[in-house]
């Protein structure tokens, strides 16, 4: 699945710059130091962490789109330097683990 596709999932597009990335899995964690540990590269990651930190790690670890969950908003440094580096960065009103699973039956 592209993350372009994600949208078709009732996702709201924060910063597309990346829509061809394709999305292998889904990585939910909110600590950003295992993130950069163990998400695998591609994963649609669910998160509510809409900073600047999470966009460095969502590049260090290649995962093809970072999916803010519970409505969280992310802050407009972020929402800047994802698009400078390639990060899709997607938005859900519904909780993580409701997000992730419906993006888990959509692959």
């Amino acid at each position: 699945m592209k993350a372009k596709e994600l949208l078709n999932l009732k996702l709201t597009e924060g910063v597309m710059p990346s829509g061809d990335n394709e999305i292998s899995g889904v990585y939910c964690c909110d600590l950003l130091s295992i993130v950069m540990g163990k998400a695998p590269a591609g994963a649609a990651w669910v998160t509510v962490m809409g900073n600047i930190n999470s966009v460095a790690v969502a590049s260090l670890t290649e995962v093809g789109a970072i999916i803010l969950a519970d409505g969280v908003k992310p802050d407009e440094n972020a929402l800047k330097k994802a698009e400078e580096n390639g990060i899709n960065i997607l938005l859900s009103s519904e909780p993580i683990f409701d997000t992730a699973l419906k993006i888990q039956k959509a692959l």
